[in-house]
């Protein structure tokens, strides 16, 4: 993958924060996010397929994979902050349904995400969690870089 591609694919992933964010907090429906943000400007500069694939599959799936990270957190998913929760919701569906990107990757953008829009330190708290998950949905990927 090159990097301009590379970074489209990161861009898209800060519109899926900033829509699932709006979401948790405005309400508003997968559809009505769609059809919003194809209209942003910032659109045009992500990549469109993987947002497009991605965003309506986390945010109708959104009970299941809070369900998920339910079972890998230290405190009642109520109390995450709507930053931290969004970026979860991206990294376990990333490690459940795209195996073609390596954990490492989705563990490096989640926490690169909760650097730029979340709390002070909630990229450690990214970053431990999606190591947790990535350990219980990428076992075996874990085991052989890790050489365990």
């Amino acid at each position: 993958m090159s990097k301009s591609s590379t970074n489209a694919r990161t861009r898209a992933r800060e519109l899926m924060v900033q829509a699932l964010y709006q979401k948790q907090i405005a309400g508003h429906t997968t559809a009505e996010l769609v059809a919003q943000y194809r209209d942003d400007p910032s659109y045009q500069r992500v990549d469109q397929a993987f947002f497009d694939e991605l965003f309506p599959a986390i945010s109708n799936g959104q009970g299941e994979l809070e369900t998920r990270i339910d079972g890998l957190i230290d405190r009642p998913l109520e109390q995450l902050d709507p930053i931290e929760l969004s970026i979860l919701l991206i990294g376990v569906h990333e490690l459940e349904q795209r195996i073609d990107i390596p954990y490492k990757v989705v563990i490096n953008e989640g926490v690169n995400l909760a650097r730029r829009f979340g709390a002070v330190d909630g990229h450690k708290y990214i970053n431990a969690c999606l190591d947790l998950a990535a350990r219980s949905l990428r076992a075996v990927e874990v085991r052989a870089a890790t050489g365990g």
